[in-house]
């Protein structure tokens, strides 16, 4: 090997090992961040919820503006089974349609509003195992609507992008359908007469009918195939595992039981979310 050679040779060895540290450095920085942030949190020291503040018991504001509902304790109760404490955790009410998006577009770490699996909405985020069932209830001071067939004709409110909405669609053939952004703005539309009844949630519209005592529930819908779970990043598998495991803990130690005690007394509780004998 001439000298020319020689030194290029040497040249070319001391790239790749410059190139072989670069790489491993790099892969060591990589794994460090991993480590400092294993459930792909935006702020990997808080984890930011999308909710609602108008959607009482599970998700609404007190009076001095502080979040509070089933689902607010229970997240937080979660929560600080993997390490994030309350004040670790931070809360911000938006409209029911914008919390999905937000989750996908990582605006925030989670979505927490008692929100119901469904396949179309898997389609572009992930949910934790559910922890809540219950059934859709038509509100209205109509007396003439007493079931389904009731509603033809009529103007019913539903909350855009909910469950409601989807099953209104499908199933209240000739009824007109009224979309809101939240149950405030639908409920008060319905006791203005803009509308005739109002779809929501059944514990919610339990709420209003004794708020406003000419409201009464008309209609009950079982709701079981769709049980609420918390909405995460599509792929975020650590931090949907990690939640799995901490609702299963809060389930078996009887902690989603006095929860739910609390917020919903006298609602009957399914038997999948009462810890095992």
């Amino acid at each position: 090997m001439n000298l020319p050679s020689l030194i290029d040779f040497q040249l070319n060895r001391i790239r790749a090992a410059v190139i072989g540290v670069a790489i491993g450095l790099a892969t060591g920085a990589v794994s460090a961040l991993a480590a400092e942030n294993p459930y792909n949190l935006v702020d990997p020291t808080v984890i930011s919820v999308g909710t609602m503040g108008d959607s009482k018991p599970y998700t609404f504001t007190t009076a001095d503006g502080k979040f509070t509902g089933f689902d607010i304790e229970l997240f937080l109760n979660v929560a600080s089974r993997i390490g994030f404490p309350k004040d670790k955790v931070t809360f911000t009410g938006q409209e029911f349609s914008a919390l999905l998006p937000s989750v996908a577009n990582q605006r925030f770490d989670v979505a927490v509003a008692a929100i119901g699996t469904t396949e179309a909405r898997k389609k572009t985020v992930d949910f934790s195992d559910g922890y809540l069932a219950g059934y859709l209830s038509v509100l209205t001071s109509d007396a003439s609507i007493k079931d389904a067939n009731g509603l033809k004709g009529k103007r019913l409110g539903v909350v855009q992008g909910t469950l409601q909405e989807v099953y209104a669609t499908k199933n209240f053939a000739g009824t007109d359908l009224v979309k809101f952004p939240d149950n405030n703005s639908a409920v008060a539309a319905l006791n203005n007469g803009t509308i005739d009844a109002h779809f929501l949630d059944y514990e919610a519209a339990k709420q209003y009918g004794e708020r406003y005592k000419s409201l009464k529930i008309a209609v009950n819908i079982p709701s079981f195939d769709a049980p609420a779970g918390f909405v995460v990043h599509k792929g975020n598998d650590a931090f949907r595992l990690a939640l799995n495991k901490a609702l299963n803990e809060a389930m078996q130690d009887g902690t989603w039981k006095t929860l739910y005690e609390k917020w919903f007394p006298g609602s009957p509780m399914p038997d999948q979310y009462l810890p095992k004998k």
